[in-house]
């Protein structure tokens, strides 16, 4: 891909969007010769442009996003620089709203785009969310590296009877809280655990059985978590988390590790949840090398 394919996708792209998070380049698939370490999200008013590492074309991306700055249809055009201390955050065009949301299926999550990297929310998980909404009602759900609850909120709003999500990162369950309240969801149904997963079973048992248990952990977290290791202690956990008709939708977001890791480990260490199917990776998120993509995997006991 050259620079005026790469202006004319993008333009294109845009052209298309609404109020809903759209990532309307995605380079990190490698699907994008050239672009690799280059993605930007349309987020309602706001366009979020990031790069991976220092490129020879980021001349090209400040002159693209100038050129879009013209189009006057976002209030703030931004760009993050995640190959440098604390991954700043610049305003390019416009002014920041005060308040930034991401908006999916007429639900509201909060950004914060002054932190370090993550912002409170990922787009490729739409397909997970999608999949909870249409299996939530009437279901106990435990949320696993719950985040800012995105599941949750999903999970709630499609009448679920109970969600308890655990994450050990409070300020990430605040921002869970705040997305409920937001989207004027009932609380009440809600818990939400500061816990490190991997020492506090007993409390997570607490709420069980569990008819939904999503397991979306990062691939790895310095001093808490590495997917190749850690996984399978999760995975050993699930009977006694587990109702007698649970669903389990496990994640994984690790190129290092294929789809063949997940089923080989619950095959091994959990025989009675047996593999149904890979959700989709959105459409906006292509890649290269799908199987080393983000891995969706839906297993049953039932």
């Amino acid at each position: 891909m050259n620079y005026t394919q790469l202006e004319t996708y993008i333009l294109t792209q845009i052209s298309n969007t609404n109020e809903e998070y759209t990532r309307v380049f995605h380079g990190r698939g490698g699907a994008f010769e050239n672009y690799e370490q280059l993605t930007i999200d349309s987020i309602d008013e706001v366009l979020y442009a990031v790069l991976y590492k220092e490129v020879e074309y980021e001349n090209e991306v400040l002159q693209l996003l100038e050129k879009i700055s013209y189009l006057n249809k976002y209030k703030a055009i931004v760009l993050q620089r995640r190959y440098l201390f604390k991954s700043p955050i610049e305003v390019l065009f416009g002014t920041l709203p005060q308040e930034i949301y991401a908006i999916e299926n007429g639900l509201k999550y909060k950004l914060n785009l002054q932190t370090n990297q993550n912002i409170g929310f990922f787009a490729d998980m739409k397909n997970g969310r999608k999949f909870v909404a249409q299996n939530a009602q009437d279901k106990n759900i435990l949320n696993l590296f719950a985040y800012t609850c995105s599941f949750s909120v999903t999970a709630i709003n499609a009448k679920a009877n109970q969600v308890v999500n655990v994450d050990m990162a409070k300020s990430s369950l605040h921002t869970g809280r705040i997305n409920h309240q937001i989207n004027d969801l009932d609380s009440s149904k809600v818990q939400f655990l500061p816990y490190d997963i991997l020492k506090s079973w007993s409390k997570i048992k607490k709420y069980a059985p569990y008819d939904l248990i999503i397991i979306d952990p990062p691939s790895f977290q310095k001093g808490s978590f590495a997917a190749h290791k850690d996984y399978v202690k999760i995975i050993r956990r699930l009977d006694q988390l587990a109702s007698h008709q649970c669903t389990i939708l496990s994640c994984l977001n690790a190129v290092d590790l294929e789809s063949e890791f997940l089923i080989n480990l619950m095959k091994e260490n959990q025989p009675t949840f047996k593999f149904q199917k890979a959700l989709e990776t959105p459409k906006e998120f292509p890649s290269k090398e799908p199987q080393k993509a983000l891995k969706n995997l839906v297993f049953a006991n039932y």
